[in-house]
Formats: structure tokens, C-alpha cells, sequence
């Protein structure tokens, strides 16, 4: 990975994350700021101009270390459900995703006091179980060799007995999985489409062909691993593209070794629908027929869209291991 500048808060100057995270980035202008917000919030930013030429904060996370898991999130079954993120923003750039409506900025913010994040789930996990998503605001997997964080967590884990964690990626990075052993509390969630979806709106994410290699490499090595069919998007020959998709998959993946399936339309809070709009005025999300249903903007016929798509996936699996948002 490559940034022009890097800007560091005081604070964590020697921290030894820090420390090796700038290592590794010496050709990058390296500028210490006092808090990281005060250049991420600023007003009047370009994100797509930002995307193309990505800076990175280090900084240090001073608190809301762990929050509620959102309700349009799927939480398969798990009522103590929680998401924590300790990087902010993604080196991918899919169309569709929530985040460009949510930060004016599009750098990437690490924060590196890790251990302090460990410290928040030993107290949330003291007396309870709980189900923690970890890679939720961006895609811990691909950032793996720069940063090591998804060693860390993984090591905590296996530590934590009253945690279930989940890591969201694209990526098709599986040399974790040569290199560390992946303890049963730990799912790996890949989000999968057919390629035709991923070229018109997931840029700079891994092939599906990549990914599904990816996934086999995990499986090969005990992982548990879930599938995540999200977000359905449309497009011309929706019915045809889905359905060989599911196919693929079948033909592809040993099926029965994934632990769980999810599947989710595309959707989004209205404001946030609202400036990815007006950002993605190019982009072909909009272009099809959506609507405001309790204040998330989605599909008008995403009941539709879910439906097809599980009645496609439940020729080939349980119906019990599926679950629809």
C-alpha cells in the first residue's frame, strides 16, 4: 500500500504499531497533528477526489470502542450483538457502500491502541456472551500485511471464551491462514456476488474467482466460514446472472463446509442514500426503480430480489442454515 502522506497524532508517535506501521510507509511525508478529527471532520471534502490519492491517520481511539450491532445488520440470531472498528474507511471503493455517506473524508484512519480495545470486550464479556463483528467499517483482511490487526483480534480470541467473532472482507489475502491457527469462536464472512455486479459496482475488490479460492483455502484449513449474499443488486438480466451465480457456487465451493449463508437487498439510511446520490451521480445504483420503506432506502421490489435468490441457493443447502434480512 502505498500514501502520499501519512499524519500521526502526538499521542501515539511512540506507539510500536505506530512505529511499525511507518516503517513500512518511509517514502510517504510524514506530518504530526494533535487529533485525528480535526483533519478527517473537516468540512467541504472531496471523496472521490480523496479515493484516488488515499492519506492515512494513526491515531488513538479515546472512546466508543464497541457499539449495538445495527438493525439492518444481520445478526444471525444473536442477541448480544456488537461491531467494533479499529481502522475507518476502505482501500476498496464499491459504489454502494454506506460509508461514503457517513464520513466526509475518504483517508483512512487506523487507531493504533489496540490493546485498549481488548480491555473494552474483556468488560463487556465479563458475565455474558456476546457476538462482535470487527471488521465493520472497513476491511481488516486486506489490511493485514500493513497492519497485523487481524492477527491481534484472532489471538485475543482464542483468549475470550465468551466471544463470537465475525470478520467481514472481499479479500483474497489467506496467508493468515498459513500463519496462524483459527480458533472455533472466529468466522470469516466473504461477501460474494456474481462477477458481473462486482465489475459494475465493487471497484478495486478481488474477482470472484479469487475470492472463492480464498474461501477454499480456509475451508482446507478448519476455518469456520459463512457466506454472505449481500447486497443483492440489480441489473439487467437480474434472474439469468443470479441464478448461473448460484450455480457457480455450487459447482465451485464444497457447499455442505460453509457454516452459514446470509442474504440482503441493497440498503441504506435515507440520508446516507441521499449524498451517495448526489457523490455516485454516475453510478448506476439509482438508476433502478427504489424507495423509502421506515426510513431505508432500498429496492422497490427487493422482496422480490431476496426471494429469487434464496429459492436459487436452497436447491443446493439447508433451508435452516439461511438467513434473510
Amino acid at each position: 500500500m502505498r500514501f502520499s502522506h501519512v499524519y500521526v497524532e502526538k499521542d501515539v508517535v511512540d506507539n510500536p504499531i505506530a512505529k511499525k506501521i511507518l516503517n513500512t510507509l518511509k517514502r510517504s511525508v510524514v506530518i504530526e497533528i494533535e487529533r485525528y478529527g480535526h483533519f478527517f471532520n473537516r468540512p467541504r471534502q472531496s471523496y472521490l477526489m480523496q479515493k484516488k490519492s488515499l492519506n492515512i491517520i494513526l491515531a488513538k481511539k479515546r472512546y466508543d470502542f464497541i457499539y449495538r450491532g445495527s438493525y439492518m445488520c444481520e445478526d444471525f440470531g444473536n442477541d448480544e450483538f456488537y461491531h467494533t472498528s479499529n481502522i475507518l474507511n476502505c482501500i476498496y471503493s464499491c459504489d454502494y457502500c454506506y460509508l461514503q455517506g457517513m464520513y466526509p473524508s475518504a483517508n483512512i484512519v487506523v487507531f493504533v491502541n489496540i490493546e485498549d480495545f481488548f480491555d473494552e470486550v474483556d468488560k463487556l464479556t465479563k458475565n455474558k456472551k456476546i457476538y462482535l463483528s470487527i471488521s465493520y467499517e472497513t476491511d481488516l483482511m486486506a489490511f493485514e500485511p500493513f497492519t497485523g490487526f487481524l492477527s491481534m483480534w484472532i489471538d485475543y480470541a482464542k483468549k475470550n471464551k465468551n466471544l463470537t467473532m465475525e470478520v467481514r472482507t472481499k479479500s483474497a489475502n489467506v496467508n493468515i491462514f498459513e500463519n496462524i491457527e483459527i480458533p472455533d469462536n472466529v468466522i470469516f464472512s466473504w461477501s460474494l456476488l456474481p462477477q458481473p455486479v462486482i465489475s459494475m459496482y465493487e471497484k478495486l475488490t478481488p474477482s470472484i474467482d479469487k475470492r472463492i479460492l480464498a474461501i477454499k483455502k480456509a475451508i482446507e484449513k478448519g476455518v469456520k466460514v459463512r457466506i454472505s449474499l449481500e447486497p443483492i443488486m440489480y441489473l439487467e438480466g437480474f434472474e439469468k446472472i443470479y441464478s448461473d451465480f448460484i450455480d457457480k457456487l455450487h459447482s465451485e465451493l464444497p457447499l455442505e463446509s460453509i457454516h452459514d449463508f446470509n442474504i440482503g437487498a441493497f440498503r441504506m439510511v435515507k440520508g446516507q442514500a441521499k449524498k451517495i446520490e448526489k457523490l455516485r451521480e454516475t453510478s448506476p445504483i439509482f438508476c433502478y426503480e427504489t424507495e423509502i420503506k421506515n426510513g431505508i432506502c432500498t429496492y422497490k421490489n427487493d422482496e422480490y430480489m431476496k426471494d429469487f435468490v434464496y429459492n436459487e441457493l436452497v436447491k443446493y443447502i439447508d433451508k435452516e442454515r439461511v438467513f434473510v434480512k
